[in-house]
């Protein structure tokens, strides 16, 4: 059974304000800037996902890096809950990735098969799965258009929810 409907949303990241100069001298302005400009933490970017169903996923992700293809799994994700996949700026356009419903049965598949195991894995190359002793399982594509950060909505298929 396919779950896969309207799963993907965009989440981008939100810029930080700038503070506030009122009532500050120019000295003690400036001293707060370069004081900023060295504390300064970098902005953070991830590949996150949000189970907003009302059960329990396993999720897996595939993904193309200076190293070639990898899959990683499985990460367990509470109903309600998200979840980063990928720390970092991405780095990458494509991420695929694979989810099964675990109190309900069902998966949100698709067309390109990677590598996956059934425990915890982190598998690289995605050629010859079951020669390797992998499954070979069908994951869908997640097109972030080159963005940096991006969020990925898992959703009750329509009628299925349970009220909570």
């Amino acid at each position: 059974m396919m779950l896969a409907s309207n799963v993907i949303r965009h989440a981008g990241s939100t810029p930080l304000a700038a503070p506030s100069r009122k009532g500050r001298s120019v000295t003690s302005s400036l001293a707060l800037a370069l004081l900023a400009g060295i504390c300064a933490t970098p902005a953070y970017a991830d590949l996150k996902l949000c189970n907003t169903t009302a059960s329990r996923l396993g999720v897996a992700i595939g993904y193309k890096d200076a190293e070639g293809w990898a899959t990683e799994g499985w990460w367990n994700i509470a109903s309600h809950t998200c979840e980063t996949l990928l720390k970092g700026v991405l780095i990458g356009r494509f991420y695929y990735i694979h989810a099964v419903d675990y109190d309900r049965g069902g998966e949100w598949a698709g067309t390109l098969f990677m590598c996956t195991d059934d425990k915890s894995f982190t598998i690289r190359d995605t050629k010859d799965c079951v020669k390797r002793g992998y499954k070979r399982t069908g994951f869908f594509e997640v097109d972030t258009g080159e963005e940096r950060d991006w969020t990925v909505r898992l959703t009750d298929p329509e009628g299925e929810a349970k009220s909570q």
